[in-house]
């Protein structure tokens, strides 16, 4: 099964997540966070260790953005947390934030074209990711750019999901 985990900040989703693969001894976790930093953030630091702590010791976790490859080099199930760090990522990583609008559109959505089919190819993953049409508009363009994109990105990886989740407040909504 295929499934795209949404919510707000701290509604739960990740445990939600991880609960839904808690029986399988052989999941890869990707982390899709920061992982260049050359001076870490401690607050970040110590959520990727909370995260470690709750999840099982058999669990293998790989950092890496390239989503696409991840998933299709995994040989079982694979949960990836999460689409909103990929995507703040992949936006410095290329240096997008200020780059044209349909320059940065089209720059995503190929990346998502891969994703999107190595999704459609796996039988076994949980994606876990921010939901970003509930809030205000952003005054910056950047949080704007990011707010549409993560749409575009959430949107393009749930036509190839069997289910979406939406946590709030720790309860769970089958879409």
């Amino acid at each position: 099964m295929r499934v795209l985990v949404t919510g707000g900040v701290r509604s739960g989703k990740s445990a939600h997540a991880e609960s839904l693969l808690a029986d399988r001894a052989d999941v890869v976790y990707v982390a899709a966070g920061s992982t260049t930093s050359q001076e870490p953030d401690p607050d970040w630091v110590a959520r990727v260790e909370a995260h470690r702590r709750r999840r099982p010791s058999t669990w293998q976790t790989v950092e890496t953005r390239d989503l696409a490859r991840a998933v299709r080099g995994a040989t079982g199930p694979v949960l990836i947390d999460c689409l909103g760090t990929w995507l703040t990522g992949r936006l410095d990583e290329r240096d997008l934030w200020e780059a044209p609008e349909p320059q940065v559109r089209k720059a995503i959505e190929t990346e998502l074209d891969e994703i999107a089919g190595a999704l459609a190819e796996a039988t076994d993953v949980i994606v876990v990711t921010n939901e970003v049409g509930l809030g205000v508009v952003p005054a910056y363009r950047s949080g704007r750019l990011f707010r549409d994109l993560l749409g575009l990105t959430n949107q393009r990886v749930a036509t190839v999901c069997d289910e979406v989740h939406l946590v709030i407040a720790g309860r769970v909504l089958t879409l």
